[in-house]
């Protein structure tokens, strides 16, 4: 044991980078939501990438070490305490056994992530430790952290020296209440007016309460499809397909109201139509936006998301080799 929990948090889950290659038995891939705070914070403790950590949502846990260790905190403004202390985040830290680490109040973001020296050490299940609450699969006995548990620590090496080390001011992200996410329009895109397609774009949508690891809901507008005799197995509604594939950050419109953004932990598919995915880089600005936030979505090919992808490739290494 390393980790006591004192105090659980709203929703806290053991996560690491995923299990993908699993759709075709139905099984998404779980794992961190914001992947950019989550792997920095790897690289701040020196482990190696797709250690499982701690994914903190909203409202943060109080944890009691129960040995020694280094940690990191990174994500959403919310200061984390040692000891009541205020703690740097973004930053290596050394905690001593019996210390306390707790988390104010959430400032902005949505999502922190705890990466400690030599991973959370939970049972690999289909190659991943990440959580799937959605069926009580991997992590932490397949759920949320609850009161009384504890942790285990893997073989964290020397890693003390690591302690003072801090990611760059300007490699930090800020969290805003206005996030623009870029989209790749296609897959049923076709079903959509060309009308609801230009409001769809146009509108500033508001994060609903509805908004977790498994979809963000939106409010904001209404959307019109495109009036036909729907196929067998379509059902009567025009936003239904026979059947399809859900990529992560694919977004769909059930009765044309209220978008639903796909997340982590989604079903792998189904009878909506899908007009549009949100790219891979902008995943991570989806995760950090919470209830009431403002959400613009903008069109995107091809070429601009891959090249979104290669810059951050780019910084993450370049963060990487700052902190060896």
């Amino acid at each position: 044991m390393a980790i006591r929990v004192r105090q659980p948090g709203l929703l806290t889950t053991v996560q690491d980078t995923g299990r993908f290659g699993e759709y075709a038995i139905g099984m998404p891939p779980s794992g961190a939501m914001d992947v950019f705070s989550y792997q920095i914070g790897n690289y701040l403790v020196g482990n190696e990438e797709g250690a499982a950590g701690l994914e903190i949502t909203y409202f943060g846990p109080e944890l009691e070490f129960t040995e020694d260790a280094v940690i990191s905190v990174t994500g959403a403004e919310m200061p984390p305490k040692i000891n009541g202390e205020e703690a740097a985040t973004w930053e290596v830290l050394r905690v001593n056994s019996g210390d306390v680490l707790s988390f104010d109040y959430l400032k902005n973001g949505a999502r922190s992530y705890l990466a400690v020296a030599g991973g959370i050490d939970v049972p690999v299940f289909l190659h991943s430790r990440s959580t799937y609450t959605l069926i009580g699969l991997g992590g932490y006995e397949g759920r949320a952290l609850q009161e009384g548990d504890e942790l285990e620590i893997g073989e964290a090496g020397d890693s003390d020296g690591r302690v003072g080390m801090a990611v760059a001011q300007e490699q930090i992200p800020a969290y805003s209440k206005e996030t623009e996410l870029r989209v790749i329009i296609g897959l049923a895109s076709y079903r959509l007016t060309e009308e609801s397609m230009e409001e769809f774009l146009n509108t500033e949508w508001t994060v609903t309460p509805d908004a977790d690891r498994v979809g963000y809901r939106y409010k904001g507008g209404e959307l019109g499809f495109i009036e036909r005799e729907q196929p067998a197995g379509a059902g009567a509604d025009q936003a239904n397909v026979v059947d399809f594939g859900y990529p992560v950050g694919s977004i769909q419109v059930p009765g044309g109201v209220e978008p639903i953004v796909l997340t982590n932990d989604a079903v792998t598919g189904g009878g909506y139509a899908t007009i549009g995915t949100v790219i891979s880089v902008d995943r991570d600005k989806l995760a950090q936006t919470k209830t009431n936030d403002k959400t613009r979505f903008r069109s995107v090919d091809l070429d601009e998301a891959l090249e979104a992808r290669k810059q951050r490739r780019q910084q993450m290494e370049e963060i990487k080799g700052s902190l060896t």
